[in-house]
């Protein structure tokens, strides 16, 4: 299951930015290609088992799902396919050869506490 050793390399970013400045990860954004040979449920279940015992234990993980984009060169026009095709232009039939988009895996953004300020208690 490489989706747990990518839901760790996740977690450490994450963790890694949110000390950076100071605060704390609410929620976690990926983008994931239907390409990407990543599961999504798989990768929800393994951010949950990496993220336990954490500072992002209880933070979400929000996954955009990025469709397939191929170009063909006989139409020379950009075509969505889906993964269960044979990847070809759905117009006229041509095996697909360039793939613009569907192989991504990205943490895009995250989504941090702001930084607690320091209370008259504390000064």
């Amino acid at each position: 299951m490489h989706e747990l050793s990518i839901a760790l390399s996740l977690v450490e970013m994450a963790i890694e930015e949110a000390e950076r400045r100071g605060s704390r990860v609410i929620a976690a954004h990926v983008r994931l290609g239907v390409l990407s040979g990543v599961v999504k449920e798989a990768l929800m279940s393994a951010y949950e088992m990496a993220s336990e015992g954490t500072s992002l234990e209880g933070s979400a993980l929000i996954i955009d799902e990025i469709s397939a984009l191929i170009h063909c060169a006989v139409c020379e026009q950009d075509r969505p396919t889906r993964r269960d095709e044979r990847f070809a232009c759905e117009v006229c039939g041509t095996p697909a050869t360039e793939f613009l988009r569907g192989r991504e895996l990205e943490l895009a953004a995250l989504e941090l506490a702001a930084p607690e300020l320091p209370t008259l208690e504390n000064r």
